[in-house]
């Protein structure tokens, strides 16, 4: 499962940079006044207009597969955990049984009775 996972993060990077350049290899609606005055457009490798719809299609399948592994990884994530149990439950026994009351204190013999003299006290 983590290697689909990785995969589709692989690939929903490479569509994203795909898409980033392809956008900046386009060129915008003014662009076309200024080749028509010899900006050198023209003698492109795709030619006069083929290189816009080239560009054009290839940034839309680019979209596409990046929409699709955004899906695929929503899907992916969005998917309950294994039947196996949380990390809770994957953790060592204690050693210490649960169920146990702590000792009980040790009982206390009573103190001896104090006289009179021996309180510190002044006698009045």
């Amino acid at each position: 499962m983590n290697t689909l996972l990785t995969v589709m993060i692989v690939i929903q990077v490479l569509s994203a940079l795909t898409i980033i350049g392809l956008v900046l290899l386009q060129h915008g609606k003014g662009a076309d006044m200024g080749a028509a005055f010899g900006s050198g457009a023209s003698g492109s490798l795709f030619g006069a207009t083929g290189s816009s719809n080239f560009l054009s299609k290839s940034t839309g399948v680019a979209a596409a597969i990046f929409f699709g592994a955004t899906l695929a990884l929503a899907f992916l994530g969005n998917r309950p955990a294994s039947v196996t149990g949380g990390v809770m439950d994957r953790l060592p026994a204690s050693t210490v049984p649960a169920n146990t009351a702590p000792a009980a204190p040790a009982p206390v013999a009573p103190a001896a009775p104090v006289e009179q003299g021996q309180s510190g006290q002044i006698p009045k």
